[in-house]
């Protein structure tokens, strides 16, 4: 399942990519399994009326492993599980296609995800804004991976496409969190524009370009929003994050993403 051209130069011009059907099933469903350990007492998988956000008080967790409040579950435990790395990160047709990107050779060898990102559906609660922000921890390109159906408005990971041209200027280094004026002119910007909902089916997976302007959507839906996170790393992250932005933006990637033309 490798990349086409057509595919790395969709994705250098838009800053995102979405493939279909990549996921393991088998692992999948473990996860969606998984996912229940850490549920607090009262929200059952096997009814749906218990889904509903948000979470109550009594609900709520700030445990770094199992992150709930509001809308949002984030259950960080088994992300250093070994079937879970297998599942998203080390997935053989994803690793391929971050090489693709990146570089062969290039990638630090995982030792865990994100976790399992949820967003619980909203109800009769009002829906927010949508607004985009950058992620602040450093990283090269991250993935998205679906485990459960998202339908659309369903809490989807939505982008703004050509974003990441404009936000990896508006930082002092490539790939730290240190803002510049320009950042807050460019979110007020981006979010007067419509975001692309990227939902998708159990197996589906979102690249996406680490300066890129994105949010978790609000889940309009009566299921789950259930996502796998992990963030692509180089071996040479360390140093190239301390330099500021390079005139070419695409430099710290494969050979192949600097010799692709960009078209709008």
């Amino acid at each position: 399942m490798l990349l086409t051209v057509e595919e790395m130069s969709f994705f250098k011009c838009n800053g995102y990519l979405i493939k279909r059907g990549v996921l393991d099933a088998e692992l999948m469903e473990r996860a969606r399994a998984r996912l229940w350990d850490g549920a607090p007492p009262g929200r059952r998988r096997e009814d749906p009326d218990t889904w509903v956000g948000p979470f109550a008080e009594a609900e709520e967790s700030g445990d770094g492993d199992n992150a709930r409040r509001g809308f949002r579950w984030n259950f960080r435990e088994p992300g250093g599980e070994e079937w879970m790395v297998r599942l998203l990160a080390k997935n053989s047709a994803i690793w391929e296609m971050a090489e693709q990107f990146l570089g062969e050779g290039t990638l630090v060898e995982p030792e865990r995800i994100r976790g399992i990102y949820c967003t619980l559906p909203y109800g009769d609660h009002a829906v927010p804004d949508l607004t985009c922000h950058c992620d602040g921890h450093p990283f090269n390109l991250g993935v998205v991976g679906y485990i459960d159906r998202v339908e659309p408005g369903g809490g989807s990971f939505m982008v703004w496409p050509g974003s990441h041209r404009k936000f990896y200027y508006a930082f002092d280094s490539q790939y730290k969190n240190e803002k510049t004026e320009e950042y807050e002119r460019l979110r007020e910007y981006f979010n007067q524009q419509e975001p692309v909902d990227c939902y998708g089916e159990p197996g589906d997976i979102v690249f996406w370009h680490q300066r890129l302007g994105h949010m978790a959507g609000p889940n309009t839906t009566r299921r789950i929003r259930q996502a796998v996170l992990y963030d692509y790393l180089k071996q040479d992250l360390h140093e190239a994050q301390e330099e500021p932005p390079q005139e070419d933006m695409w430099r710290d990637w494969s050979a192949q993403m600097r010799a692709l033309e960009l078209e709008e």
